[in-house]
Formats: structure tokens, C-alpha cells, sequence
């Protein structure tokens, strides 16, 4: 136990404490993630469907030498949409422009996007349920008719201008589907939902991430990294990269079952894919309050956390792999929880028309 602090201490210090199992990446992990993103739909991990649909709609257009239809891909984070967005325009032979919805606040910011696009281009809209208003209302027309109206003046006095614009291609991306209005929706050609990945896939993914990143990762690693990585490419390649630095700090280099499971011990996360946060809720849920129900807000207290915190980043897994259940009265620990954690459930209690 000695060892294993002393290799956190070594570790933690070097590369800093995270939450390895979060699906969301900020801007400098974007950027370790762009020398693993495939750049060819053929080089794709996963997404069967999803990949043959799309490779028939980007022949169809080629075909007819036309840009594609407007595309919109939905799934939870970290599944790849970014990475087709930027697939489709590599199989186009096209540039891509990017941004996302929370940077546009104005239509006057989306008409100055949407005004510099060349034909045939691609514009990548991130988060595109968060759209203000305005913009979604430009947006619109621009998908449809390929035009959008310039407001010149104030008040009374203003007047529109129609600016037609040359053919182009909006991917857009979102994790909230039910969000988009259906005017916007309806405007899509093509939509494409990505699902979890299996095991079997997410080692596919590593084995090639360790290929691009010159480490050796022997297969029984492989299997392992994969099976604590929540069915999510970009959380098993944060954990792959996590077991190399273990391995090169207090390994011999080679990615072996050893060095998986200590690194990923090191970096607390269990075989199950949960985390310390994860965990935590459990713990709470089953030996503070006897399994619940209990409130978001005050299971939030007992861990410590905001609740937006625990409903967005440990929730979601919780429920989907049975661990806790949501109900009208509060949260609750299902059976899987208890097991998970090495107890054992309380018997139901009677109730007076039990």
C-alpha cells in the first residue's frame, strides 16, 4: 500500500489530478486528441451504421458533384461527432470551418460565418442546440436557400439585403437532441445518432492510438483499458495515455496487464470504469441513507459536490449501468450498487398494506 501512494504521489505531481473518466475535453486535451483522430471514414473505429450511411450520402454527392446534403450528428460526448465532422470534409476534399453554438450570441455573428464560406466548404457547428434564437432563425434560410438577409440601418429606416451565398455543408453536432426546434431538425438531410462503443471496438481503438503513439500495448491491456472506459473512444485513449506516463515513470515502457491495472489503480479508477466521484455517490446513497431516496441536492451535500455536478458527470453512468435508479422521490441505490460495493442490501421493509 506504501508502493502504491508513493507511485500516486510521483504520478499526481507530474501530470496533475483529473477526472480520467469525464466524457467532455477542454482545449488542451482537444489538442493531444488531434494526433489520434482518424482522418478517412475507412480508418474509423465503430458507428457501423452511422459510418455506412454517411459513406453512401458523401458518394451520392460526389457522384453528382454536388456538397451533400446538411448533416446532424447526436450522441453523448466523446463518441466521435467532432471527428466525422472533420472526416467529411477530408473525404470532400473540402475545408472545414468551426465553431459552435455558444460562441455565436448574435445573428450578425453567424451572418459574418456563414458570409466567408466558399463553395462546397464545411461548416462544423459544436453544440449546435445552444444556438441563440436569432441566429437559429438565420440559419434557416441559409440551409435551405442559401442566402442570407444583411440588415442595413436602424429602426424605420432599415432595410434587408439578401446575400446569396454559394453551396456549402453544415454538420452539426449536439448531445441534446430533443433540444433543436424541429424547423432546424427538418433541415438536416442526413442525421446520425452515435451509440456507446463495445469492448471489442474501444481495443480496436487503442491498439491503434498506441500505434500512433509509438508504445507497444500488448492485447491483455488493451482489454482491460477497455473495459473501464464507459463504451467512449476519447475516455479509453485519456486512460491509455495515463497508463503510458505510469509506465515510463515507474514501469520499464512496455503497456502490459500490470501496468494497466496499477496505473489505472493509481488514477482510481475501479473495473467497473467508476471513479472517485462515482464511488462516492454510491457510498453515500448506501451507507448514509440505507439506499435512499434521497434528494439530488442532498446526496450533492454528502459528496461534497455541486448537483450539477453529480446529475451530469457521475449520474448518467450510474443509471445507465444500473447502479442507481431516479425516481419521483429521489435517487436510490439499485442492488448492482450494494454488490458493487462489497455490501449487502437491507431486506424491504413492511409497509402497513404489506
Amino acid at each position: 500500500m506504501a508502493e502504491l501512494e508513493d507511485d500516486e504521489a510521483v504520478v499526481t505531481e507530474r501530470f496533475g489530478a483529473e477526472s480520467l473518466v469525464r466524457p467532455s475535453a477542454d482545449d488542451l486535451e482537444r489538442a493531444a486528441e488531434a494526433a489520434l483522430r482518424p482522418r478517412r471514414l475507412a480508418e474509423f473505429v465503430g458507428q457501423r451504421v452511422v459510418r455506412e450511411q454517411l459513406s453512401l450520402v458523401l458518394q451520392a454527392a460526389a457522384r453528382r458533384n454536388r456538397p451533400p446534403d446538411h448533416v446532424l450528428l447526436s450522441g453523448p460526448p466523446g463518441l466521435g461527432k467532432t471527428t466525422l465532422a472533420m472526416i467529411i470534409a477530408a473525404e470532400l476534399g473540402t475545408s472545414l470551418r468551426v465553431t459552435s453554438g455558444p460562441a455565436i450570441q448574435h445573428a450578425g455573428d453567424l451572418a459574418a460565418v456563414l458570409s466567408s464560406l466558399e463553395e462546397g466548404e464545411v461548416l462544423f457547428l459544436d453544440e449546435i442546440h445552444r444556438l441563440a434564437r436569432p441566429a437559429e432563425e438565420l440559419l434557416y434560410v441559409a440551409m435551405e436557400d442559401f442566402r442570407v438577409d444583411v440588415v442595413v440601418g436602424k429602426g424605420a429606416g432599415a432595410s434587408a439585403i439578401p446575400l446569396t451565398l454559394p453551396p456549402f455543408t453544415v454538420v452539426g453536432a449536439t448531445t441534446r437532441a430533443g433540444l433543436l426546434p424541429a424547423p432546424l431538425r427538418d433541415r438536416f438531410g442526413f442525421t446520425g445518432h452515435l451509440d456507446f462503443y463495445a469492448s471489442d471496438e474501444l481495443e480496436r481503438v487503442l491498439v491503434r492510438s498506441a500505434g500512433l503513439l509509438g508504445v507497444e500495448l500488448e492485447a491483455a491491456a488493451a482489454a482491460e483499458i477497455a473495459s473501464r472506459s464507459r463504451g467512449t473512444p476519447r475516455i479509453a485513449n485519456r486512460l491509455l495515455r495515463r497508463v503510458r506516463d505510469w509506465a515510463e515513470v515507474k514501469g520499464d515502457g512496455r503497456l502490459d496487464l500490470g501496468a494497466a491495472r496499477r496505473a489505472l489503480e493509481v488514477f482510481e479508477v475501479d473495473a467497473r470504469g467508476l471513479d472517485r466521484l462515482d464511488r462516492a455517490v454510491l457510498e453515500a446513497l448506501c451507507t448514509r441513507f440505507g439506499g435512499g431516496p434521497v434528494g439530488l441536492t442532498t446526496l450533492a451535500v454528502a459528496v461534497g459536490e455541486e448537483p450539477e455536478t453529480v446529475e451530469t458527470v457521475a449520474e448518467p453512468f450510474l443509471v445507465r449501468e444500473g447502479l442507481v435508479g431516479r425516481t419521483p422521490r429521489g435517487r436510490v441505490a439499485l442492488p448492482a450498487a450494494w454488490t458493487h460495493l462489497g455490501l449487502v442490501a437491507p431486506a424491504p421493509q413492511d409497509t402497513l398494506f404489506g
